[in-house]
């Protein structure tokens, strides 16, 4: 984006804020067009500013900005409503997601299917919906878009996922069928094929699925732990 540019009327939603100065704040956005922005909010500490009340988490934005470089100048920002505010269980989660994203998509690149997943996985959360089938959706599409698509239907050979046995998932290459007892974690083909069904009813899939999708993030993340997790862990041992 060149310095004359500018992009105006973006659906987006705030991931971080940080000050800038005695008076500023350096946003984190994920807009549906272009992806994560860094965008430079003037002002918007100063106790009279109408950016207060704006620039909330987890709700939907409409943002203009311009500029070029790597952070661009917040020119307009209002606040869409109509989504409740997260609480308890789903503020968490939220953090969980926001944090994937900050750590796992590069910025300015867009992503506009995941940026409809993620709108759909807060609105879930904000109204009480069950956590695993939101969260697993969406970190499977954001390993996608990312380039690291999960194969869930065939083994790494390219044979259909049989429901009846069991397989270890390897990372980058997929599942493969474990032959007796080998001693390294598995889980059913049928929790495979659920997963490519999109379908979370079956508690065994649940539990099976959330320890899959952990340990693909974990290798994408290079094994740097979540911040979000650790405080959620720490929350429950309270």
């Amino acid at each position: 984006m060149s310095a004359k540019q500018r992009v105006d009327a973006q659906p987006a939603f705030l991931l971080h804020s940080r000050p800038y100065s005695e008076t500023s704040l350096v946003l984190d956005v994920f807009s549906r067009d272009y992806g994560r922005v860094a965008l430079l909010a003037r002002g918007a500490r100063r106790p009279r500013s109408a950016l207060r009340g704006v620039l909330i988490g987890f709700q939907g934005l409409e943002l203009g900005w311009f500029g070029g470089g790597e952070v661009k100048t917040l020119a307009r920002a209002e606040w869409q409503g109509g989504q409740p505010l997260l609480a308890g269980r789903g503020l968490l989660l939220g953090y969980y997601l926001n944090e994937l994203l900050v750590r796992l998509l590069p910025r300015e690149d867009g992503h506009p299917l995941l940026f409809d997943a993620y709108a759909s996985a807060l609105a879930a959360l904000a109204g009480g919906a069950g956590d695993a089938p939101e969260l697993r959706r969406f970190e499977q599409i954001l390993l996608r878009e990312i380039g690291y698509g999960l194969s869930l239907a065939h083994d790494a050979e390219g044979a259909a996922v049989d429901g009846q046995l069991r397989y270890r998932y390897l990372v980058e290459r997929g599942p493969i069928p474990v032959r007796g007892d080998e001693g390294m974690p598995s889980l059913s083909g049928k929790t495979l094929l659920d997963m490519a069904a999109d379908d979370y009813r079956d508690p065994c899939t649940q539990a099976e699925s959330k320890g899959l999708m952990r340990q693909l993030l974990a290798h994408y993340l290079n094994g740097k732990p979540l911040q979000s997790r650790r405080v959620f862990m720490e929350l429950q041992e309270f």
